[in-house]
């Protein structure tokens, strides 16, 4: 670890009103030499945002993606932003310690000098301290995504995260693949466990299309009422399996919305109005261009550095922070009687070597950890390649799940889901169980043998292209492009569906829309027989013992996507 405190300092920036529009976002260092965390005082409300951690209650490698394509209205612009187009616009240029916070650049080597990020006893620590140096004026706000992603959660049916949830002092909470646990746990869960509300104005019963779940809650701080509305995944039965809530429905509801910023302000006189938002980035950028009255956005879903500079809609300020315990965002706010008066802005990367753990958190997080350590610490097989998840198209770690698949089912080729969530490893480590786990923890991971026509083939991944690169925000469900393996195609972004992908090729051969192919897969959204993926991959890197990611499964991008700036490296498009 090379990083010292005033290398850091450096680091870090805070952006205000009245510096918003400024060249460089990041103007000035804040804190002093003997201590990063020191945030001049300021305003009578604190507001700490934490978003899509998916149970990652230790450290983490976290790698920016390297290609994350906008198209439409929000072409080049901020979250569609990668590599030194991210750096450009936060204004930081080629400064090491700017290109491993925000961007995917020099990665593997910048991640030895700074460490890994995250951890719910650093973040534990700065929310504490935090709290003891503002008092009564702290809100801390969880965006949700927190309970699954690593086998703990799995195997304790969430119970691990909402004791971390209770011990960290979440006060409001909304949630996406929280819904996953079924139902009844979920009720359970935010009726006896959770002691944070559980916050959505866009969840109705569909018997009686009434709110399942409360959809604000009005804060008094300083004087002053903060109304928090709740705004969970508004396509959670369509991108993951509407078996598991039956009795819900959801959606972005614009118009209720509207309802409620109105019924916080006229009817609790509510000063200011905070949406705890889990829509994901675009989407909240159209929500706030039709909603009137909401004064600020905290998003998540996905999982974007959307924070230096919060982006501005009408009078709306909208950040995204993140995921994986990377960043705790930090607006101070000077609330007068019905508006926001000012404010200032903090984007905290959580930098795990340098924070001392809390103890308190430290040893509740050993506590759950401790009846599946033998288990999290069996290992599988050693990297010589830095692997990753989060791209708009397949990752080294996704690459080697799709091998995996193909393989050990003998399939001609193979699709794993394009999430979001699944931190790296870096070359030389190795791979755990723990690791495997926190690519594949779900609740439905059975993995299938599926004989698909070519013409199927092809219609599934337009219809994923179409949720991830329709230039409607409102159609996009978030995510990334399906991953494949043994699957060579040419894409275009910019076309409608059912006519960005062309040339389909299997096994560098042209495929047949009536033959039938092998394809290997997992995740079904409906119930199914199998063995848990987990089981395949493992087995698989065990039989490795050694492996290495030499060519990813990319298709190759329209020509004109050449300069588009949410692409880190044409060069692996062929542009």
């Amino acid at each position: 670890m090379h990083l010292d405190r005033r290398d850091f300092l450096q680091l870090l920036g805070v952006a205000g009103a009245a510096s918003f529009f400024a060249p460089g976002a990041i103007q000035a260092a804040w804190g002093s030499d003997k201590d990063p965390y020191t945030i001049p005082d300021y305003g009578n409300v604190t507001l700490l945002h934490m978003t899509d951690s998916h149970a990652q209650l230790l450290p983490v490698w976290w790698r920016e993606p390297d290609t994350n394509i906008g198209v439409g209205s929000v072409l080049n612009q901020t979250p569609h932003l990668c590599g030194k187009w991210m750096l450009d616009y936060y204004g930081v240029g080629n400064d090491p310690r700017y290109k491993y916070a925000y961007s995917c650049l020099d990665y593997d080597t910048l991640a030895h000098k700074y460490g890994k990020i995250g951890g719910y006893a650093h973040i534990a620590a700065l929310v504490k301290r935090f709290r003891q140096e503002r008092g009564d004026k702290v809100l801390l706000l969880d965006g949700g995504d927190t309970w699954q992603g690593s086998a703990t959660s799995l195997w304790t049916n969430a119970a691990d995260m909402v004791g971390a949830q209770n011990l960290l002092g979440v006060d409001d909470f909304v949630g996406h693949w929280e819904f996953t646990f079924g139902q009844e746990r979920v009720e359970h869960l935010v009726k006896n466990e959770l002691k944070a509300a559980f916050l959505a104005q866009n969840v109705f019963s569909n018997t009686w299309q009434e709110l399942v779940f409360k959809p604000y809650r009005v804060h008094e701080i300083s004087g002053r009422k903060i109304a928090v509305i709740g705004q969970a995944f508004p396509f959670t039965p369509i991108a993951n399996p509407a078996y598991m809530i039956p009795d819900w429905g959801f959606g972005i509801h614009t118009e209720h919305m509207q309802k409620m910023v109105d019924e916080v302000r006229q009817q609790h006189q509510a000063d200011i109005v905070v949406v705890l938002s889990h829509n994901g980035a675009d989407v909240d950028k159209k929500m706030a261009s039709m909603v009137k009255g909401i004064d600020i956005i905290l998003g998540g879903h996905t999982h974007d550095i959307m924070g230096p500079k919060p982006f501005v809609v009408n009078q709306t300020l909208i950040i995204n922070t993140s995921t994986n315990g990377k960043i705790l965002a930090r607006f101070d706010l000077d609330v007068g009687k019905g508006k926001l008066k000012g404010w200032r802005f903090h984007y905290l990367p959580v930098f795990s070597n340098l924070i001392k753990a809390d103890a308190e958190m430290a040893a509740y997080i050993e506590k759950v950890r401790a009846p599946y350590k033998d288990k999290l610490s069996q290992p599988l097989a050693t990297t010589a390649s830095l692997l990753y998840r989060r791209d708009n198209f397949n990752g080294t770690f996704d690459q080697l799940l799709c091998d995996a698949l193909r393989e050990e089912m003998d399939c001609e080729a193979s699709f794993s889901p394009g999430f979001r969530w699944g931190y790296c490893k870096l070359p030389g480590e190795t791979i755990t169980m723990e690791d495997v786990m926190g690519q594949t923890a779900i609740t439905y991971p059975q993995a299938t043998i599926n004989a698909y026509t070519g013409e199927q083939i092809k219609n599934i991944m337009e219809q994923v292209a179409d949720n991830i690169f329709n230039p409607n925000p409102y159609y996009q469900q978030g995510g990334d492009m399906i991953r494949v393996g043994n699957i060579q195609y040419d894409f275009n972004p910019d076309e409608k569906i059912y006519h960005r992908i062309s040339n389909l090729r299997i096994g560098g051969k042209a495929v047949s829309a009536t033959k039938k192919y092998k394809v290997a897969g997992w995740a079904s959204m409906q119930k199914v027989e199998g063995k848990p993926v987990w089981e395949i991959f493992s087995h698989w890197l065990q039989s490795k013992k050694h492996v290495e990611v030499k060519k990813l499964d990319l298709p190759v991008l329209n020509k004109d996507m050449q300069n588009n700036h949410g692409i880190a490296f044409p060069k692996a498009y062929k542009l």
